[in-house]
């Protein structure tokens, strides 16, 4: 089960008080929505390569720990490398390696080199938005943005008890415990075991039941409606926003120009690693 401690851990991360733990919610949201469509839309693999160092004095700025950070890369990592795993074998071109009915092609290896590094570039700013900007802040972005009242208002209660239902599970795990419940042992049978961790997901089904119900009735008796503030941001940018905004127009400026210029001298680095 998930750990309380991890959790908050993570909330108290995102809310430093770096250069770019300050920055506004929005620029952070859109700037990262910006890199991973421009790191995803180029078919060079220079493009993440600088993305990705750009990133990395990113994570220095905000005096986050890299050691940190780069495992909970590997732990989202997994999800989409089962996906580019697959690619060099599946992609046509020249046979570079082959195994009974097995075969791994240059265009596909070179396909999923490039796959690789637009994921790693993704994860990274994802990371970094999440580890810089507490949910709360993030939903109110996405509300300044124009995003249905509905869902960020159910996005914003759900983050509020997000710690709380986490919280519940622990307590359930701790009861478990004393009980010497085991969900591993074998020292009951496996059915048994089955049906006990059924029982326990019925449980946290009714206990959030009951707590949606107290919450509501607790937010209509205090005159909630569609159009309460959840949470306040400061409305304007400051210097550091524009400042961060300069920076990311520069940096894929000068991208675009090497793109535009030099490709043909950065060798495998320019070379178009796309199919077609």
């Amino acid at each position: 089960m998930v750990n309380i401690k991890q959790t908050l851990k993570l909330d108290t991360l995102a809310s430093g008080n770096s250069v770019i733990h300050r920055l506004d919610g929005r620029v952070k949201l859109i700037s990262t929505i910006i890199i991973i469509i421009y790191c995803i839309f180029s078919s060079k693999l220079i493009v993440p390569l600088i993305l990705e160092t750009y990133l990395l004095i990113i994570i220095y700025l905000s005096q986050l720990s890299f050691t940190d950070s780069f495992k909970r890369i590997l732990l989202l990592l997994p999800f989409g490398a089962m996906i580019i795993i697959f690619q060099p074998f599946i992609q046509p071109g020249n046979i570079i390696w082959s195994y009974s009915w097995l075969t791994i092609t240059d265009k596909g290896l070179q396909f999923a080199i490039l796959l690789l590094s637009r994921l790693i570039v993704a994860l990274t700013a994802i990371v970094i938005l999440s580890s810089t900007s507490p949910i709360q802040q993030i939903v109110y972005s996405l509300r300044k943005l124009k995003i249905p009242k509905d869902l960020a208002m159910i996005l914003s209660i759900m983050v509020r008890f997000l710690f709380m239902f986490i919280d519940e599970l622990e307590n359930i795990k701790k009861a478990q415990s004393s009980r010497n419940f085991d969900i591993h042992s074998k020292l009951t049978p496996y059915k048994w075991r089955l049906k006990q961790v059924g029982f326990t997901i019925a449980m946290m089904f009714l206990k959030s039941y009951e707590q949606g119900e107290k919450v509501y009735q607790s937010m209509i008796s205090r005159g909630f409606s569609d159009k309460s503030k959840l949470y306040s941001e400061k409305e304007k940018l400051g210097k550091n926003d524009y400042y961060f905004i300069l920076s990311l127009i520069i940096t894929l400026t000068i991208l675009t120009i090497i793109l535009t210029l030099f490709t043909g001298d950065i060798s495998y680095l320019g070379y178009n690693l796309a199919l077609n």
